[in-house]
């Protein structure tokens, strides 16, 4: 409706301007063509200099279907390439935020097998109570990985559906440019993958000393529990 009304006013304006146009002067007889084309220039720079609407003189080329699913397709290609931008971005993040829990986790595990014996039961109760809590914390973050990665396997199909389509109906420079992209996505993720096994690498080597220790301890305690009879026996 407002541009109905834009060039309705805009019509008003030019046939004002050519009726005064035509009123102020008179044209020769014999050259009627001259005054003509005085009016259509004058017509012509009042629309396109004024600025004030713009009437075309030619009408515009009509789309054909394969025309509009090609930039249907390349629409498709654009948005779901966003989407894939978007969780890959998040899946890297979750990732990294896994590993730095992972790393705080082994780090954790580590100070108190070496300071075990030396921890009174205060102190073991307490930095037990931080390594549950972090033990919590890396839960947590693998749960939200699984989660961003599933979205993010969902992101990368839909991508190669787009460049399917794209390449099926014509638009190769769509389907090359969001093809590249899933291949980019990839491997920003597979690096990212790197950082997480190997923290639970590290993290299935630190149980395993954790055992491995705790069995040492325990052993140690039980000598020292039969050491102490023999030690009174021999006072005696």
């Amino acid at each position: 409706m407002a541009a109905l009304r834009r060039l309705t006013t805009c019509l008003s304006l030019i046939r004002s301007s050519a009726r005064v146009l035509l009123s102020s002067k008179k044209p020769a007889v014999n050259k009627p063509w001259k005054w003509t084309n005085i009016l259509y220039r004058s017509i012509a720079s009042f629309t396109v200099g004024g600025g004030l609407c713009a009437v075309p003189f030619r009408q515009v080329e009509n789309l054909s279907h394969d025309s509009l699913i090609r930039r249907a397709a390349s629409l498709a290609t654009d948005s779901s390439s966003s989407f894939l931008s978007q969780t890959t971005l998040a899946l890297i993040d979750a990732i990294t935020e896994y590993s730095k829990a992972v790393h705080i986790l082994i780090a954790l595990q580590k100070r108190y097998l070496e300071s075990l014996e030396r921890l009174d039961q205060a102190e073991e109760n307490t930095i037990w109570q931080v390594i549950i809590a972090q033990r919590a914390e890396v839960s947590d973050r693998r749960d939200e990985c699984k989660r961003f990665e599933s979205t993010w396997v969902t992101a990368v199909k839909l991508c190669e559906m787009a460049a399917e389509a794209a390449y099926i109906s014509g638009a190769e420079h769509a389907s090359i440019t969001v093809s590249t992209n899933i291949h980019v996505a990839q491997s920003q993720v597979e690096e990212a993958q790197k950082m997480s096994v190997d923290a639970d690498k590290k993290l299935a080597e630190t149980k395993v000393m954790e055992v491995e220790r705790m069995a040492q301890y325990a052993a140690s305690l039980q000598n020292d529990e039969e050491e102490v009879p023999e030690a009174y026996l021999r006072e005696d």
